[in-house]
């Protein structure tokens, strides 16, 4: 059994998408971003960084103390090796995942993070902002269009590198795409919404990234303002 702490962040949903996928037992424990529960001290032993998604698993496989991990791509990496799902065991293959996953945990989630930021729930309007990272996701979706041409998966068979990407690509509208336009990548996402443990996972959550939260000013402080030593 493992805790799950998350919200229906897309990287949140990362991990919920893992779990539903592998069939891993676990416990969702959902926080309040706007509210800063991130910043509770007992979240913040389980993840020094503040930030969701974030796992307590009881039973490690070394058989000791309950183990944390933080960061979303740490968590599925953890979780693969662990339950040996999702990723392949030779070594080219386990390469070729691997590298997509960390593309995405370093490329698509921060540029796509921010273009959706800006575009959506910054204070002001910015155009430049809006304009240089809204023109690097559509680089970084014509890489993930071309990657897929021939592919039924990013990295063959469906694996880790599928679930890091999905919920990155769900929000396209707010990140100023058009997901027609990527033929190849537009079918594999259609194959992803389409697979059972994707569904259960979004029943009823709503797109962050779809319409402007109205947050108020101590909200967007917690959000965006950040705390002394801690990440916002």
């Amino acid at each position: 059994m493992i805790d799950l702490y998350m919200s229906t962040t897309p990287n949140g949903l990362k991990a919920a998408l893992f779990v539903e996928e592998a069939g891993v037992a676990h416990r969702k424990i959902m926080l309040r971003l706007s509210k800063g529960e991130q910043f509770a001290p007992d979240f913040l032993a389980v993840s020094p960084n503040a930030k969701i998604p974030a796992i307590v698993d009881h039973a490690p496989a070394d058989g000791g103390a309950p183990l944390s991990v933080f960061e979303s791509g740490a968590i599925m990496l953890y979780l693969a090796e662990k339950h040996g799902v999702l990723l392949p065991a030779s070594v080219r293959e386990r390469t070729e995942v691997l590298q997509w996953l960390f593309w995405q945990v370093g490329g698509l989630g921060p540029f796509a993070g921010q273009a959706g930021f800006f575009r959506v729930y910054a204070g002001e309007r910015v155009p430049f902002a809006i304009e240089r990272y809204t023109r690097e996701v559509t680089r970084l979706f014509g890489v993930l269009d071309k990657r897929l041409e021939g592919r039924d998966y990013i990295a063959g068979a469906f694996s880790i590198a599928d679930i890091a990407c999905y919920p990155w690509t769900v929000s396209h509208e707010g990140f100023g795409q058009n997901i027609t336009a990527f033929p190849n990548l537009h079918v594999w996402f259609e194959r992803m919404r389409a697979r059972p443990a994707t569904q259960r996972v979004y029943d009823g959550v709503e797109d962050v990234y779809s319409v402007q939260k109205h947050f108020s000013a101590e909200e967007r402080a917690v959000l965006y303002g950040g705390k002394a030593g801690e990440a916002s």
